[in-house]
């Protein structure tokens, strides 16, 4: 065999190695390579707001819009998916932009008046009359909480004072049940959210004397006081080498 002919079988040899190596290579790195699984996200149209909603307000298209929302946050019980459903409808609580419309939080509008649709299901909506002094001076706004005062007039130159309803909302003043103003306004009447029991109390304490109207800050918690229980006293009785505790009544 001629030296041509072994450098060209060495040279065929070299060629063929390489080629193993390198589709040993190529199959070796198509099976190491990690499988990327891309993952598909179903969303859904639900409606939010476009912008702060005070409660007693209607709402309309202006305040809404719809967004999209992973399927699995959605709760067709409490969103809203078409702007039609709920354009017309009343804020029972204020509402924050960009948040989902919840229907826990709205309602149908009442028969003539939002006032209704906000009362609380265990309240009821009381109005009194008041004057620029008991009206806080005009500082009273729908929202705020407020104590009522009583003012009994005992004799001609004495009076008693308590504290009859304590943590009182405040619907409306005159006919206003929503504001986006602080200015003092002088109002002639106040609409209270009371319970039942609350309502005969304030009732009563206007035919006994005058109310006043204090105003809270909306912070503030009312601690409780605590029951007092009262603890008869006990004297021991000896007879013989026999002791016995007795308690005194009255």
């Amino acid at each position: 065999m001629s030296r041509s002919q072994v450098f060209l079988l060495l040279l065929i040899s070299v060629l063929l190695g390489l080629g193993a190596v390198f589709f040993a290579k190529k199959w070796v790195d198509e099976k190491t390579q990690p499988e990327i699984v891309q993952e598909v996200i179903e969303r859904v149209p639900v409606v939010i707001t476009e912008q702060g909603i005070m409660a007693g307000t209607v709402i309309e298209k202006k305040h809404i819009s719809l967004r999209l929302l992973e399927k699995d946050w959605l709760n067709v019980q409490h969103h809203y998916q078409s702007i039609d459903d709920v354009v017309g409808k009343i804020a029972n609580v204020s509402l924050y932009k960009g948040e989902p419309v919840n229907r826990l939080r709205t309602s149908m509008p009442g028969e003539g008046s939002t006032l209704a649709a906000i009362i609380a299901e265990d309240k009821r909506a009381v109005t009194i009359r008041v004057n620029d002094v008991i009206g806080v001076a005009g500082f009273l706004l729908p929202g705020n909480k407020v104590d009522i005062i009583n003012t009994r007039k005992i004799s001609k130159t004495r009076a008693s004072s308590k504290t009859v309803l304590k943590n009182i909302k405040v619907l409306a003043v005159d006919q206003t049940a929503r504001t986006d103003e602080n200015k003092p306004v002088i109002v002639r009447a106040v609409t209270l959210e009371v319970t039942l029991k609350e309502a005969e109390k304030l009732m009563s304490a206007q035919r006994e004397g005058d109310v006043q109207l204090a105003l809270r800050n909306p912070q503030q918690k009312d601690v409780p006081i605590a029951k007092r229980t009262y603890v008869a006293p006990s004297v021991t009785i000896i007879k013989g080498t026999q002791s016995s505790n007795i308690r005194v009544r009255d």
